[in-house]
């Protein structure tokens, strides 16, 4: 099996490649604007995970560095699921040095509850405590 390498240099991600994978085959972000997608990545902790010269893998997390992240738009390519990537790539996202500390550290998935409480999420404690705005079509309806 080939070693994912996984490196937090912006300058090595595929920004094509997330943007066609995050636009058209992701739930949460289909018909992402490619600019959107750039500003998201400008201001973000970045992880990208590469077979030789190749990214496979991708996270992107949203922080202060200091009491507050949220991880989003993780995804391994289907041609490279089932390999452990996504657990290689969560090893290096929860084992980063300026995510360590954090009082939270949240994200939102509609299917891999079972991968994110090995890497210690669990379900809000107090969901009663949240809220938020959320609008699920809005780069449907991005002109």
């Amino acid at each position: 099996m080939s070693k994912l390498r996984i490196s937090t240099e912006k300058s090595e991600l595929d920004i094509p490649l997330i943007h066609d994978f995050l636009s058209t085959q992701s739930s949460w972000a289909r018909d992402i604007p490619l600019a959107t997608l750039a500003r998201a990545i400008e201001n973000s902790l970045c992880f990208g995970g590469y077979l030789g010269m190749s990214q496979v893998a991708f996270a992107r997390v949203v922080s202060d560095y200091a009491t507050f992240a949220n991880l989003v738009d993780v995804f391994v390519l289907p041609v490279h699921r089932g390999r452990g990537f996504s657990k290689a790539v969560l090893q290096d996202v929860t084992a980063h040095p300026q995510l360590q500390d954090l009082r939270r550290f949240t994200l939102a998935t509609g299917d891999a509850q079972g991968l994110y409480a090995q890497f210690g999420f669990k379900s809000l404690l107090h969901p009663q405590s949240f809220m938020e705005r959320y609008f699920s079509a809005i780069y449907q309806s991005a002109p």
